[in-house]
């Protein structure tokens, strides 16, 4: 076990990050509408019948109950959800508002007044724990019907749909929350552009045009929130979030080496040089060559308006990292690696094919703070793995207890490297639906959660040996993490 020293500031935020879809259920509940998110397929197969040709958004919704229309009914338990989070001691709770619990079709002028009630009192009970909320405001459950019938984020009409839903939002809890992110792993659309985007090939995912075209309406849509959030609450914090994968060449060949400067921008940065710059880069028409890209609609004010109002925080997943052989006639592929890339020979790996490098959550500090100099927030982080109870539904999950140990050490090293970090929100802080395979048994949590694959089980809910370590953790400011 390490016995490294490690350094965290005061006021840093410990927590852990849910999403809606995946924890809530009651999708059909006092007025919403469905999502993206509703219409998925479950099980192992879920991105590759949604990267299908033959996938569209006309479901039969009699025929497409997943886990994810239960969740852990969260939308019922919140109260005794976000107590035990308190029992750990909990700083913030990261958590997403389900944009089709607001406008059940997404393209209304008047929002649903129960779901905008609902929210009230997760903040308010957040608030009365002394946990500040960090709120996603749009985290891979845009409503369906705007993926539907209008295409999902390449059409301009999404700017004003997402303003007309943020402006709601924000100006409803803009007095009590601080903290807050535009869009979830935007970035991912790059492999998944449904969940971000609402794009499935049958509505044009499968042309890069398209996804530029999104990811630039986005930009605008996010840069619009900012400027609404500052006016509603000039304390307000606003942030972008990616998904970050810090990204090795295999060797010291300068092929592979400009291979992955290449993936590092297009993966890593074009998304935040926009959203945190406030502009998009120069190797932007490098990138527009390459996927066949021609000149993008922008309207007059656009760049300006994305200029001007540029995120006040950078937000980050971090699970893995990638590796680069541009050179190798055959490649060794990582499976299970969501984002592509090389086995890397150095890392161990996950019962899901995840490579572990906790020393790459340092590298990705360290790249984002030196390129941005701009405060970073950890929002997603955190080992699935299949949890073992005994009789008395205890699990003794000391291999993610080790895993979040050395992502800690690694933080805290970056720290003293001088990066700018406010906050940790491991992931599924409590046992949720998966969102690649939309099962319960790959577990993040905490707390665990009685509930199978096949939605059977009390959903009663039981900590973890990680639980009391977590609360460890953060009640010594991350100096215990034995």
């Amino acid at each position: 076990m390490s016995n490294k020293t490690t350094v965290f500031p005061d006021g840093f935020l410990w927590g852990g990050a849910t999403a809606a879809n995946q924890l809530e259920g009651a999708y059909r509940s006092d007025g919403k509408g469905l999502s993206v998110a509703d219409a998925m397929p479950g099980g192992k197969q879920r991105f590759q019948i949604l990267g299908s040709d033959t996938f569209n958004w006309e479901i039969d919704e009699d025929k497409f109950i997943y886990p994810n229309h239960r969740g852990i009914d969260h939308y019922h338990r919140f109260k005794e959800d976000i107590a035990l989070f308190a029992k750990m001691g909990f700083k913030c709770y990261r958590f997403s508002i389900a944009w089709a619990r607001i406008f059940p079709k997404g393209d209304e002028t008047m929002p649903n007044e129960a779901g905008l009630k609902f929210y009230d009192q997760v903040i308010d009970e957040c608030l009365k724990h002394g946990i500040e909320p960090v709120i996603t405001i749009s985290h891979y459950e845009m409503p369906l019907h705007l993926a539907k019938e209008y295409g999902g984020w390449k059409n301009r009409k999404m700017i004003d749909f997402f303003e007309n839903y943020a402006t709601v939002v924000l100006t409803r809890y803009g007095k009590k929350v601080k903290y807050w992110m535009t869009f979830n792993e935007i970035n991912s659309a790059f492999h998944f552009p449904a969940l971000s985007q609402g794009m499935v090939k049958a509505t044009g995912a499968g042309d890069y045009q398209n996804i530029f075209q999104a990811w630039h309406n986005q930009f605008v849509a996010s840069a619009k929130a900012v400027k609404i959030g500052h006016e509603i609450n000039p304390d307000m914090q606003i942030g972008c979030m990616i998904i970050y994968a810090t990204t090795y060449s295999i060797d010291a060949n300068p092929v592979n080496q400009m291979a992955t400067l290449a993936q590092n921008q297009e993966f890593n940065f074009y998304c935040t040089d926009a959203q945190v710059r406030g502009e998009y880069p120069a190797y932007q028409q490098r990138m527009f060559d390459k996927y066949g890209v021609s000149e993008l609609e922008i309207e007059a004010d656009d760049l300006e308006l994305m200029k001007k109002y540029s995120v006040d925080y950078i937000g980050f997943s971090y699970y893995m990292s990638s590796a680069v052989n541009e050179t190798a006639e055959e490649d060794d592929t990582v499976v299970g690696n969501l984002l592509g890339g090389v086995r890397n020979p150095f890392l161990e790996a996950s019962e899901w094919g995840w490579q572990i490098d906790p020393e790459g959550l340092r590298i990705a500090l360290n790249e984002l703070y030196d390129r941005y100099q701009k405060p970073l927030f950890i929002v997603e982080n955190g080992l699935g793995a299949i949890d073992q109870v005994d009789e008395n539904f205890y699990v003794e999950d000391d291999y993610r207890i080790d895993y979040l140990r050395r992502h800690i050490e690694a933080m805290s090293d970056a720290i003293k490297d001088g990066v700018d970090l406010m906050g940790y929100t491991p992931w599924g802080c409590i046992d949720l639906v998966s969102a690649s395979t939309g099962e319960m048994s790959k577990r993040y949590g905490f707390i665990y959660v009685d509930l199978d694959d096949n939605g059977e089980g009390t959903m009663d809910r039981y900590k973890k040996k990680s639980f009391n370590w977590y609360k460890q953790v953060i009640e010594t400011n991350g100096q215990d993490l034995k």
